[in-house]
């Protein structure tokens, strides 16, 4: 097979990687913020049950939390398995991502000192107020080296979908490594993956300068 029918056939299934890494993150960062404050909650019983759940995610595979919410249901259930592989991929990934998340929130926001609130307090700033113009921005500068490596990694754990046999990139160039008995495909996806995760490193350096106002 040429490398231009090759490279081809692969960038249909990269349409389908993006379509995970760009889902995910629009789910998996709102929701690792809920996450976080349920972890955060003055109430015990909800802080230990939240607490319990992000450990489970963050102890077992993604692997396997995919193939639990593909098949589970199926087997637990006799529901029929969805045809569009694409909606449990991401509910999954979202999943297991928001949970990674909520513990960078949550460490970005107790790493701002109750002297700052304080401060605000004196200033009449309210809580609302004092959280948006004050603690956020510093959140925010300080979370995002570590959301940055999250992110990172996603790019490339969207290849665990062939997994649950969904078409993406890795999927396809595995398909066609197998049929023509060739590396090549292998290591087009790595080029790939690499230019991907260089224009996800790129955006986010350029969000990390841009919040370099806050740094302390």
């Amino acid at each position: 097979m040429a490398l231009s029918v090759m490279i081809e056939k692969m960038s249909t299934g990269f349409e389908k990687t993006c379509s995970i890494f760009f889902l995910t993150l629009l789910f998996a960062l709102p929701l690792g913020v809920v996450i976080a404050l349920l972890r955060m909650s003055k109430s015990f019983v909800i802080s230990r049950i939240t607490q319990l759940f992000v450990s489970v995610l963050r102890g077992t595979p993604l692997m396997l939390q995919l193939l639990a919410v593909t098949y589970g249901p199926f087997y637990l259930f006799g529901t029929s398995v969805s045809r569009n592989k694409l909606i449990p991929v991401v509910i999954a990934f979202s999943i297991n991502y928001a949970a990674y998340f909520s513990e960078i929130y949550r460490g970005g926001i107790e790493s701002i000192s109750v002297g700052q609130y304080e401060a605000a307090t004196i200033l009449g700033y309210s809580k609302m107020k004092t959280f948006i113009r004050i603690i956020l921005p510093q959140v925010i500068r300080r979370i995002l080296p570590s959301v940055t490596n999250e992110i990172v990694t996603l790019v490339k754990d969207t290849s665990i979908a062939f997994t649950v046999s969904y078409q993406e990139m890795f999927t396809i160039g595995k398909q066609i490594a197998n049929s023509q008995t060739s590396f090549t495909p292998f290591i087009v996806a790595g080029v790939f993956y690499y230019v991907f995760n260089a224009i996800v490193g790129f955006v986010m350096g350029r969000a990390e300068k841009a919040m370099s106002y806050y740094k302390q």
